[in-house]
Order: structure tokens, then C-alpha cells, then sequence
């Protein structure tokens, strides 16, 4: 079987000339590692928003998802205070920098260190919907959260 990997093209800005691209650790790696661009210090409960001194445009067509590397919540105890990020295309102005906005759960203050790989990036297609109205969209319910894995109360 072969693999096959497609490439597109992505434009990107380094707000500072020491910051690295981010990177595909693997050949088949789905999404490519940012990291922190400073090194902060996060105080137990606090939420951070943490620069990684890059501005990406996504292509025409797609969106960019930051989500937390897997390892994030367990080796630094942050996760990502939104769950994921949605970066639009045309958030990519001059100084529209990407920021990983960390929530620590901890009961210590955790350290990011300059170079430090805490999130990931993918991009993804994407449509904007055009709304048709209906009276009613299907004749029986559902049953609501969790109908299904027998959770009804």
C-alpha cells in the first residue's frame, strides 16, 4: 500500500526572527506542534494567554484548529481554557498573532519555557451555511443528551 500526503501552501510571519515554524514531527503527522515564544510563569487556577509570535493565514477554503498536544494535560497540567481554537483565514492582519490561551489546574505554578511545544495545528475545510428556515425539522424527538447510551432520566 502506498501513502500519499498532500501538500498545500499556508502563509505565515514570524513576529520575531528567533521564532522557529512550527513542525510536522512525524511523516504522517496530522497536525504540526506551536509552541510558546516566552517563558511564563502560570500561577495555579490562573488562565494565560501565551504568545508563540507567529501570524498564519490559513488557505482560501479552511480554518485553522489549534488543539492541546495530548501530552499538556499530564506533563505541565494546563489544558487549553477553550478546548480548541478556531483561527478564521482572515485573522492574519499585521499583528494578529496566535496565542494558546492555557487554563492550570493545578495547585502550583506551572513554567513555559521559550521553545516549548504545547499545542497543535490543523487545517481544515470549510463552508459557511446558507440558512433555510423550517416550521419543523423532523416529526419524532430525539431524547436529548446521552438518548442514546442509556443515560434518560
Amino acid at each position: 500500500m502506498t501513502f500519499c500526503i498532500l501538500y498545500m501552501k499556508a502563509k505565515i510571519r514570524k513576529l520575531n526572527k528567533e521564532v522557529e515554524l512550527p513542525k510536522y514531527h512525524t511523516s504522517e503527522s496530522a497536525g504540526f506542534d506551536i509552541a510558546s515564544s516566552a517563558d511564563i510563569a502560570i500561577a495555579p487556577g490562573e488562565v494565560a494567554k501565551i504568545p508563540t509570535g507567529l501570524v498564519i493565514a490559513a488557505p482560501k477554503g479552511h480554518f485553522l484548529l489549534t488543539a492541546a498536544r495530548s501530552s499538556l494535560p499530564l506533563k505541565k497540567g494546563l489544558v487549553l481554557a477553550n478546548g480548541i481554537g478556531i483561527i478564521d483565514p482572515d485573522y492574519a492582519g499585521p499583528n494578529d498573532e496566535i496565542h494558546i490561551i492555557v487554563h492550570n489546574f493545578t495547585t502550583k505554578t506551572v513554567e513555559v519555557k521559550r521553545g516549548e511545544r504545547l499545542a497543535q495545528g490543523i487545517f481544515l475545510k470549510t463552508e459557511q451555511a446558507e440558512w433555510e428556515e423550517m416550521g419543523q425539522l423532523r416529526n419524532v424527538d430525539r431524547g436529548g443528551m446521552g438518548s442514546t447510551g442509556g443515560y434518560n432520566n
